[in-house]
């Protein structure tokens, strides 16, 4: 398995969703291909921690599908398909249009100007050609309404599994489709400033529900 030489070790006291985290981004980034093996002693040097916080990560992300575990034998990257694409992305258009019905009569004018902040960054990097910026941009953006619907439970679903469609957030914001995202954050944006929960919501599932179409133009998965 070949680790990357560039990445900078990790504080030995970090957290365990540290270390997650940096192997889900690695693995949803395409540093770690879809077929390829994993051992945790290898990852465990990359990252500079114990082999326990790796393990860990591994069983959290085989849990979302994005590894698969053969106790006893070898973990590796799992390939994606369409199907599953498709069902990851039916749970998480659900979660976020939850998070819409709940979370847009919280918002405030600062909340509003956050999630207008975050679409100018979004433009920015597309305009960068910079798809990693634009996928941090558009999760800081969703993350105002999330955060506003104070509901955990929604917040753990998309957690699990927002890594899998975030594959097929990559293929959108790298093609065309990514520019047209900027208009659909606004008119998003004014109806919650209005607070028309109920456009925003059927807005924001028809957005996160396309992308399966995006993948599939994009021959995600074969």
């Amino acid at each position: 398995m070949p680790i990357p030489a560039d990445s900078p070790a990790l504080d030995r006291m970090l957290l365990r969703d540290d270390v997650y985290g940096r192997l889900r981004d690695a693995i949803v980034d395409g540093t770690f291909a879809p077929g390829e093996q994993l051992k945790d002693g290898e990852l465990a040097a990359w990252l500079g921690v114990s082999r326990t916080p790796v393990r860990e990560a591994l069983l959290r992300l085989a849990a979302s599908g994005l590894v698969v575990t053969q106790p006893g034998r070898s973990t590796t990257v799992s390939s994606i398909d369409e199907a599953t694409v498709r069902e990851a992305r039916d749970v998480v258009a659900a979660m976020h249009e939850l998070s819409v019905r709940e979370g847009v009569l919280r918002l405030d004018a600062d909340d509003i100007e956050r999630m207008r902040a975050a679409n100018r960054r979004f433009a920015a990097a597309l305009e960068d050609g910079d798809t990693d910026g634009a996928l941090r941009a558009d999760d800081d953006l969703h993350a105002v309404v999330i955060a506003a619907a104070r509901n955990r439970a929604l917040a753990a679903v998309l957690e699990l599994f927002h890594p899998v469609v975030r594959r097929a957030e990559r293929l959108r914001f790298g093609s065309d489709d990514g520019r047209a995202s900027i208009e659909r954050h606004e008119r998003f944006i004014d109806l919650c400033a209005a607070g028309d929960t109920e456009a925003a919501a059927r807005l924001t599932y028809e957005t996160w529900h396309s992308l399966a179409a995006a993948a599939d133009a994009s021959g995600f998965g074969r």
